[in-house]
């Protein structure tokens, strides 16, 4: 495991904003002439001046000096929020673009999963697919055709594989573009952020097959929002912020500082923060709902970040529904340090609300939750929020505040105890006799 699998040096990378032609050269020529006079862009779209990320004199810098060594049979996991620079890299490594400055050496053979159904033809059958895409990641068709069973079994649309791809659904696209990259049997596997899209089964299938691959003594960069699963895959984790490589570290550290870094250290936090702070954001098919504000508070009604545990806590999620909403369902969950899920809470376990949520017409609601009091111990907690309807509204906004719990004790004394729950339970004590067996025998 010595050996040198992946070496980056000084990479970074320079996108120019607002130069792709219109289509038309007249446009064209009119957008290159009102620059040249420093007037604005007639063909400019609405809201396009104000992207964000750094940016000089219409260049934007998605990555800048990232350097790392990557030894053979490492699994290394890349997080960060939204625009951080994670995607650029893997298409780098990918050799999708080339860096602007830089250099970097790859000792292997390289498979990647960058982007749901790259290099799929879709008026082409899954099983025409699996060997167009096999050949272009350097398969032989001996190859394939040896793997192919394996390959459609791993994926699960063997009903559907003589189907053009155009008719299968996002799931089932990546299912076969998984199964088809994780057989390449590579020196190197590079992944995205895919596997969101398919379901817990088969996530749980991939992150298995990745667990094989690294243990076979192959390379596997993996980027990913999901904590627990770097936890699980990577012993090491890279932290790119703006660009830049923040943390090289144990993942362990890497994901501590990045959830200590990540979340809001206020009370109450509002869209345009929000929106914001996306980082981690499974935005699935949601279109028609927006959180409008999302808060702690107590039972006196004012937003706060540390409790005591005899006291209750509230959170409320106000939303914005764009349109007639039916079937709303308010999802909220608290997890640790380590994204460990500890509790879950909708508004349709009581059962009054059932029928309020049914059927929401456009507007803003507030939803509010109460965790009673003398439940959650002495800890830290992450607060996490679903806004979903079946099949058609899915927003998941996690890790967005965090508070405290501060265990109060005997007589108001104040303990701590690193406990995730200190509930007042039920206690009985009686006395059974007044005579103690074999006590005149004590001296």
């Amino acid at each position: 495991m010595g050996q040198i699998a992946i070496k980056i040096e000084g990479v970074s990378k320079q996108y120019r904003l607002g130069i792709i032609g219109h289509g038309m050269l007249y446009r064209d020529l009119q957008s290159w002439w009102a620059r040249k006079r420093g007037k604005e862009d007639p063909n400019t779209m609405v809201g396009s001046q104000q992207a964000a990320g750094p940016k000089e004199n219409g260049r934007f810098l998605a990555l800048t000096d990232v350097g790392m060594e990557v030894k053979q049979g490492e699994t290394v996991g890349i997080i960060g929020r939204n625009g951080a620079g994670k995607s650029t890299l893997l298409k780098i490594l990918s050799r999708v673009t080339a860096p602007t400055r830089g250099a970097i050496c790859l000792n292997g053979r390289v498979a990647s999963l960058l982007e749901v159904g790259t290099g799929f033809h879709g008026e082409l059958t899954g099983r025409e697919n699996v060997f167009l895409n096999g050949a272009i990641l350097g398969m032989s068709r001996a190859e394939i055709g040896r793997k192919f069973d394996e390959i459609v079994d791993f994926s699960g649309v063997e009903t559907f594989i003589d189907t053009p791809v155009k008719r299968y659904s996002s799931g089932m696209l990546v299912r076969l573009a998984f199964a088809v990259a994780a057989h390449l049997e590579p020196e190197i596997l590079l992944v995205d952020e895919v596997l969101a899209v398919g379901d817990a089964e088969f996530q749980k299938k991939c992150l298995g097959k990745m667990g094989e691959v690294a243990n076979e003594g192959r390379t596997v960069l993996f980027v990913s929002h999901n904590m627990t699963a770097i936890r699980n895959l990577c012993a090491r984790a890279v932290l790119l912020d703006h660009g830049r490589v923040v943390i090289d570290d144990s993942s362990e550290r890497a994901i501590g500082y990045y959830l200590s870094q990540a979340t809001v250290e206020k009370a109450i936090v509002r869209q345009d923060e929000i929106e914001s702070r996306m980082e981690g954001v499974i935005l699935r098919n949601s279109p028609h709902v927006r959180a409008v504000e999302i808060g702690t508070f107590d039972g006196a009604g004012e937003a706060k970040r540390s409790f005591y545990s005899d006291e209750p806590i509230y959170v409320k999620v106000t939303f914005r529904c764009l349109r007639v909403i039916h079937d709303l369902r308010v999802i909220v969950m608290l997890t640790d340090e380590k994204d460990t899920l500890l509790l879950l809470s909708q508004q349709d376990d009581e059962s009054d609300l059932v029928a309020a949520f049914h059927h929401l017409e456009e507007g803003v609601y507030t939803a509010s939750c109460e965790i009673p009091p003398n439940l959650l111990g002495g800890k830290s907690f992450f607060v996490s929020v679903h806004l979903e309807c079946p099949k058609t509204e899915h927003l998941v906004i996690p890790k967005i505040l965090a508070f405290e719990v501060r265990f109060q004790g005997y007589n108001n004394v104040h303990l701590d105890y690193p406990v995730f729950f200190r509930p007042q339970l039920r206690w009985q004590m009686q006395k059974l006799s007044n005579h103690i067996e074999g006590a005149d025998r004590v001296r």
